[in-house]
């Protein structure tokens, strides 16, 4: 039977606590009765002897210290799922926002999911085609990896995402079983329309579901919201075996999200006021990718976040610099050029990379093309560092011929429109076109048989 509190002892931010407690867990939901008849929902984030404390998911405003009435229910957050769920846009808490009516449930699943063991895990394999050549090219997106997106403020990183969305594939047979599992917290509602029409334009709305925490919806909703995204990819991915690709944006939000609940508990704060567990905790959601031994389905992860002053030692992006496989990181300078996406291809990389390309996966040259032009392109900023210094004029021939790569490079590989997708084939023969701008003895990368094979030197009709 299930035991009503009446009264809390403590209301501060959007927690309540609550003395005299028995029986209780971590993580249980609860009901909390305000004194004129409205309903609110909570969870157990901390027990100590007696007490709880609870967090308040729609707000502590009108909750009376007497009069407030509690119960607990005896379990986790749970959110109910069924392939519905497909082409559904739902809150931050799992519910229905797009006005087509309640999801009929073949189970409820607890979002804070169940850890896997490690043996059971598959290793990470296999190609996911994005379209977007810097990607696909050169920090290359694996099935069941984890590769985050380093932005900053006013950089075009939804507009990259809704890119990914609408271009990503499965390469091989698995194609067809392909789903997007797209979370967005602390988002503005131009936002979360500019997502919700691009899907439905784009026409890949029903493969999408779509869990929305808004920015004037309650700030600890986003602290669930990724747990409630990745149970969903989970039920599709080892219950239904589809291949899903799952976007979380705004990590940024989300952590800041983590702070002020954290402030709110009186915890010591770490780094920048976060608190001390925020790598444990961003852990607890980027090991949630990957693929099983047993299942035939996948969840790969791209979360993207905003780099507080671009700052990439911010505690935010350098915890998930050493919890994810590797980073794709946007430079605001390149952007400024008119460059999309704006992706600085030097602090980029996917460290699975080397697992999922090359012959079987992509193309036999593309190992060998990708280290061609990321070294000629490391070059390229000594030889411009050197110009800075001597000036252009002063350069030797072979040094003007990587400022000429460089330009090129920038301008017709890394850049393209928001609605090209271009196959991988298409990106490596772009590689290989504009490797012809340099000699063929600077190709120092490359084997010979696979030189003589594919270089070209390069034609000014080209550009």
């Amino acid at each position: 039977m299930s035991i009503e509190y009446l009264g809390v002892k403590e209301v501060t931010g959007s927690l309540i606590i609550l003395q005299g407690i028995k029986d209780i867990a971590y993580e249980e939901m609860v009901d909390i009765k305000l004194q004129n008849g409205e309903n609110r929902v909570g969870r157990v984030i901390q027990l100590k002897e007696d007490m709880a404390v609870v967090q308040v998911f729609e707000g502590t405003t009108g909750i009376s210290s007497t009069n407030t009435r509690t119960s607990f229910k005896g379990r986790a957050l749970e959110i109910p799922l069924s392939r519905e769920i497909l082409g559904r846009t739902l809150d931050g808490l799992g519910r229905p926002i797009d006005g087509l009516g309640d999801i009929l449930p073949d189970v409820k699943w607890d979002v804070n999911g169940s850890p896997i063991n490690p043996i059971a895990r598959l290793y990470p394999r296999n190609f996911i085609q994005t379209g977007i050549s810097a990607i696909d090219g050169l920090t290359t997106l694996i099935r069941g990896q984890k590769l985050p997106v380093f932005s900053g403020n006013g950089l075009p990183h939804d507009a990259l995402a809704v890119q990914i969305v609408n271009q990503a594939r499965i390469m091989g047979d698995e194609g067809h079983n392909f789903a997007v599992v797209f979370g967005a917290m602390g988002v503005k509602n131009d936002v979360a329309d500019y997502f919700r029409r691009s899907f439905e334009k784009s026409g890949v709305l029903e493969k999408v579901v779509m869990f929305l925490n808004l920015a004037n919806d309650p700030v600890v909703e986003r602290i669930v919201t990724p747990r409630c995204a990745l149970t969903a990819a989970e039920y599709l991915a080892f219950e239904h075996n589809m291949h899903v690709l799952v976007i979380l944006t705004d990590m940024t939000s989300y952590c800041e999200a983590l702070r002020e609940v954290s402030s709110s508990k009186g915890e010591i704060p770490s780094r920048k006021g976060f608190p001390g567990y925020m790598y444990s905790d961003l852990a607890s959601l980027y090991e949630r990718a990957g693929m099983l031994k047993d299942r035939e389905g996948s969840i790969t992860q791209i979360p993207i976040l905003t780099m507080p002053n671009d700052d990439i030692t911010h505690p935010i992006p350098d915890l998930t610099g050493y919890i994810t496989e590797g980073q794709v990181v946007l430079n605001r300078a390149m952007y400024q050029r008119g460059i999309y996406p704006p992706i600085n291809i030097l602090p980029s990389l996917s460290r699975l990379m080397k697992d999922g390309i090359g012959d079987g996966y992509t193309r036999s040259d593309h190992p060998q093309v990708a280290n061609q032009l990321f070294a000629s392109y490391a070059h390229v900023q000594e030889v411009k560092a050197l110009a800075s210094v001597i000036g252009e004029d002063e350069l030797t021939d072979i040094d003007k011929q990587y400022i000429a790569f460089g330009k090129v490079f920038e301008e017709q590989f890394v850049s393209q429109a928001k609605d090209e997708n271009r196959a991988i084939e298409i990106t490596l023969d772009l590689g290989w076109s504009i490797l012809g701008i340099l000699p063929k003895k600077e190709l120092d990368r490359i084997d010979e048989e696979t030189l003589n094979k594919y270089y070209k030197p390069y034609k000014k009709e080209r550009e």
